[in-house]
């Protein structure tokens, strides 16, 4: 059989693709369908006496009666949507100054990168040095601009830790959605300004029917990655307050992961993981949709 008849069919196809489907078999089906049957099963490294046989939807009974996985549930929600739209809000307008060359904005352009370089763990540290209590440099310019009387505990207050720690992350953030949206305005033609400009658009006018429709393929990819990111990392929250005082600043994904590291439950907090795991994909597959992105 000669090389050339071999390559014509469609077998031949499938040969190639077979080490590219092992590795991704290996690497995302496995680890992602084991996790799942995690979740029905009893796994406790600290309880061996409880075996690790299957328990069918005992943890997902035990989260719906679980207040503290309410609470995780109501903190995710406000902490990813205040993020979210508080990094776009930052980031396109940051962008949009950029974009328009204003002197000195484009030396600025490179330092508006540098939260995003910081790895979280430096970012998370030097915030909390910031806002320390005690030593904290923006505490001590509250106080003398008059808006603080005395310093003041941020994230060691329940009614202020999980805004606080939403502040550190915008500003960790938004470079993720001002590097992306600079990138769509560049691309977006002159003869676009230009039509609208003849026709007696105003800024505003430009903004909504110039600018938005050429982003929106970009708004939508980066708002959807941003979400599982704030879903999946707890690290800024973990290191600013550890989800407290108390469990006011906890979300699910930090809950997911105290139940595995310190409790060593393998099973419910792969019952948390497939919460989340559920709740993204529904997320992304409305909001893509409901972006008109998706043509029928």
């Amino acid at each position: 059989m000669g090389l050339g008849t071999l390559s014509e069919r469609r077998g031949w196809v499938w040969f190639l693709l077979v080490p590219s489907l092992l590795l991704i078999a290996a690497v995302v089906l496995y680890p992602t369908f084991w996790g799942m049957s995690l979740s029905f099963r009893e796994m406790r490294l600290n309880r061996p006496d409880l075996g690790t046989g299957f328990v069918g939807f005992k943890h997902y009974v035990a989260l719906w009666n679980d207040p503290v996985f309410w609470l995780s549930l109501r903190n995710t929600l406000v902490w990813v949507v205040g993020a979210t739209m508080g990094e776009f809000l930052l980031g396109l307008t940051t962008a949009l100054l950029v974009d328009r060359g204003l002197p000195g904005f484009r030396a600025a352009s490179v330092l508006i990168l540098l939260p995003w370089f910081l790895p979280n763990v430096v970012a998370g540290h030097i915030w909390a040095l910031m806002l320390d209590p005690r030593l904290g440099v923006i505490n001590d310019i509250l106080v003398r601009i008059g808006v603080l009387d005395s310093y003041f505990a941020w994230f060691a207050n329940p009614d202020t830790a999980l805004g606080a720690a939403m502040v550190v992350e915008i500003w960790h953030g938004f470079p993720f959605f001002a590097l992306l949206l600079l990138a769509g305005l560049k691309a977006v033609p002159l003869e676009l300004y230009e039509s609208a400009e003849i026709d007696g658009a105003g800024p505003f006018a430009r903004f909504r029917h110039v600018i938005l429709p050429q982003l929106q393929m970009i708004i939508v990819a980066t708002v959807v990655l941003r979400v599982i990111s704030l879903v999946n990392a707890p690290d800024i929250i973990l290191i600013l307050t550890g989800g407290g005082p108390g469990r006011a600043s906890q979300v699910l994904s930090l809950y997911a992961f105290l139940k595995v590291s310190k409790e060593f439950n393998f099973g419910y907090g792969s019952a948390l993981a497939m919460v989340l795991f559920v709740g993204l994909m529904g997320f992304s597959y409305l909001y893509v949709r409901l972006s008109n992105v998706l043509k029928e």
